[in-house]
């Protein structure tokens, strides 16, 4: 069985603008032939961030997702509906999406962010 894997939106920016930021892990995920998703999260997160200046990106961001060989995964119902059982270890409500969408759905998070380590889900 191939694993899935679930991206944060930092290691997104990474592959596009700064891929010597990536570890080794990474890269060969980012190479393989397993799936990799994109959070619809992560574009609202990467437009905010271009709104307020603190982002310089492509425009387009889910054409570029595709492009660049991510899949796209949307938010659910049951998506949000996780957020209520997750301890508050982190509260950035990003974070907090992406964490419930990799636990439901099962998908390891490739995230360098160590404070996700404090919940129960799989970790690249």
């Amino acid at each position: 069985m191939t694993t899935a894997f679930l991206a944060d939106t930092h290691i997104i920016i990474w592959s596009w603008h700064e891929p010597a930021r990536l570890t080794n892990a990474y890269h060969d995920v980012l190479q393989s032939e397993a799936q990799v998703f994109a959070s619809v999260v992560s574009i609202w997160e990467i437009a905010i961030k271009a709104s307020l200046g603190k982002l310089r990106t492509v425009d387009h961001v889910a054409e570029h997702l595709l492009e660049t060989g991510y899949s796209l995964l949307s938010v659910e119902p049951h998506h949000a509906e996780a957020i209520r059982h997750l301890p508050l270890h982190h509260r950035d409500p990003f974070d907090r999406m992406l964490i419930a969408q990799a636990k439901v759905e099962g998908l390891t998070l490739m995230t360098a962010d160590p404070a996700y380590r404090a919940y129960d889900v799989v970790i690249l």
